[in-house]
């Protein structure tokens, strides 16, 4: 017989507070709307009252399965629930949930708040008994709970116990600080649970300040709790909070958790997981980590050939999941560890088709070395491996030729007096025996210059006549440069990541002396490399 363990997401609220983080109203309702796909049961959208954005969200909250949740904190002493401010803002925002926060250290009482422990436990009842009376459904965070535990057990679970007593549905240990280690939540688990709080009614919240905050919360788990809280990829205060980008996975795909527990997240769900953790990163403008777990980039990346052999026999011998499951794939790195076996695997997963005695095969690889040895990386760009390995093979298409391109920077003033840069690129490239010439500056709304690469890639992108249809959904969403070489004639390589519409995602190389020289050739290879996965027939 299998339990409900229930997943309450923090992303909207918790996450915001990732340094560099910010989320408008409507990038927090497509979260939301994406949250409530995923399947998870609650979505807490913020502190009403807190800022305006957050008041923004709630006034115009997305219709969701799963329960919109508002968070606030406690009355403060010497008022009543009814007329605290405070509170009258968080449940104004009309959610048919709320998460409120209080202390539960008996150091943060006197030293934070300044008031008594019997007047803390008083604010936790109140509190609670308000929101219930109002017919919402109550949640309470316990702050500091595992410090405080520490501190004083009984103390700890006798705000807990006035929370469930006022109506709480769940009370949550919180690991505010990070620093408890996953062998100790599980034993404090326990123990609230032994003093009569039941698992059922008790949710866990850690942060990832040692690591551990994904192994903190599976023990938690593992000693009854049945509610984690946690934001996709991990977002979160200092280090982060446990991710739900990890933890979803691990539950429904690892056992014990697979058999004994059932969460909201269907099949379809998980195997969206990755591109709903792409699109996040791409609302953050922010690149995605290549080496998360399940999502990443890198989670299914053998580079090395020995593993690539065995991948090509069984991949259950490098793999402890298959990466379709979670909406992931398998990637064979080229590089210069290359052998036979990671080339033929890497062809065949791209779908180019190459029989074993074929000669290109030892070209291929000869420069892919070569190459590499120049300062190229193709085990971080994909799509300009598989444009050189067409090349080899005599099957790349030609598309289009660059005749010749040309940047300038100029630094002047404006018509107002001020000083600033402008780029601006021309490009001219023969189609066919058409020759076209684009011209495009690199002036965002705000008039604000993007720099000599950007005017490039409006450039390049602004009219490629029978082409231009299949690109126009293309966008640059990370541009990544190193130098290989240093000394007045360094080598700088450069890739960029690119995406389109569908939700598809590569990466392009390019390397040089000039590192506008770099820059373009890896825009050039994003493009060819999209009109060839895209079918698109040349001119």
């Amino acid at each position: 017989m299998t339990e409900r363990l229930f997943l309450y997401d923090t992303t909207l609220r918790d996450g915001q507070q990732t340094q560099g983080v910010q989320f408008s109203a409507s990038e927090k309702t497509e979260i939301a709307q994406m949250l409530d796909q995923l399947g998870v049961d609650y979505i807490e959208g913020g502190w009403p009252g807190a800022n305006p954005t957050d008041s923004d969200f709630f006034a115009a909250a997305p219709m969701t399965r799963a329960t919109m949740t508002a968070f606030g904190m406690t009355k403060r002493a010497g008022r009543s629930a009814e007329n605290d401010d405070v509170l009258a803002a968080v449940m104004n925002a009309g959610t048919g949930a709320v998460c409120l926060v209080g202390k539960t250290h008996p150091f943060h009482v006197r030293e934070a708040l300044g008031i008594t422990l019997d007047e803390n436990l008083e604010n936790i009842r109140a509190s609670v008994a308000h929101l219930v009376a109002s017919g919402r459904e109550a949640l309470f965070d316990a702050e500091h709970f595992f410090d405080g535990f520490e501190d004083d057990p009984e103390y700890a679970i006798s705000c807990l116990r006035a929370a469930l007593e006022a109506g709480a549905r769940w009370v949550v240990l919180c690991d505010t600080n990070g620093g408890t280690l996953p062998e100790r939540v599980g034993q404090i688990t326990r123990a609230v649970i032994a003093g009569g709080i039941p698992g059922e009614h008790l949710g866990i919240h850690t942060h990832d300040d040692t690591g551990n905050a994904v192994a903190c919360t599976l023990a938690a788990v593992d000693a009854g709790a049945r509610q984690i809280q946690g934001t996709l990829n991990g977002l979160g205060e200092r280090c982060g909070n446990a991710s739900l980008t990890t933890l979803i996975p691990t539950l429904l795909l690892k056992e014990p958790y697979a058999s004994a527990l059932q969460t909201g997240v269907s099949d379809k769900g998980l195997a969206g997981l990755t591109r709903l953790s792409r699109r996040l990163d791409e609302i953050l403008n922010r690149a995605p980590s290549r080496a998360a777990p399940y999502v990443g980039a890198s989670a299914f990346a053998h580079k090395a050939g020995l593993h690539a052999s065995a991948i090509l026999k069984n991949p259950a011998t490098y793999e402890h999941v298959e990466p379709s499951v979670v909406g992931n794939e398998r990637i064979i790195p080229m590089s210069n560890q290359a052998g036979q076996s990671n080339l033929r695997a890497r062809l065949s997963e791209a779908g180019i088709e190459v029989n074993r005695d074929d000669p290109a095969l030892a070209r291929i690889l000869d420069v892919v070395k070569t190459r590499e040895d120049e300062g190229y990386a193709y085990d971080g760009a994909q799509a300009s491996f598989e444009l050189l390995a067409l090349a080899e093979l005599g099957r790349l298409q030609e598309f289009f030729s660059v005749e010749r391109y040309r940047v300038t920077v100029e630094r002047r003033k404006n018509a107002l007096g001020k000083r600033i840069t402008v780029s601006e690129a021309v490009v001219v490239v023969q189609i066919g025996d058409e020759r076209m010439l684009s011209v495009s500056e690199s002036m965002d709304e705000e008039g604000q210059d993007r720099g000599p690469v950007n005017a490039l890639s409006r450039a390049l992108a602004k009219d490629l006549g029978p082409y231009q249809s299949h690109i126009e959904d293309m966008q640059l969403v990370d541009f990544r440069v190193r130098i290989t070489a240093g000394g007045t004639d360094a080598v700088t390589r450069v890739i960029i990541d690119s995406a389109d519409g569908q939700g598809n995602r590569w990466s392009t190389v390019g390397v040089s002396h000039n590192i506008v020289d770099a820059s373009f050739e890896a825009l050039v290879d994003a493009i060819r490399w999209k009109l060839i996965r895209d079918g698109v027939k040349p001119a």
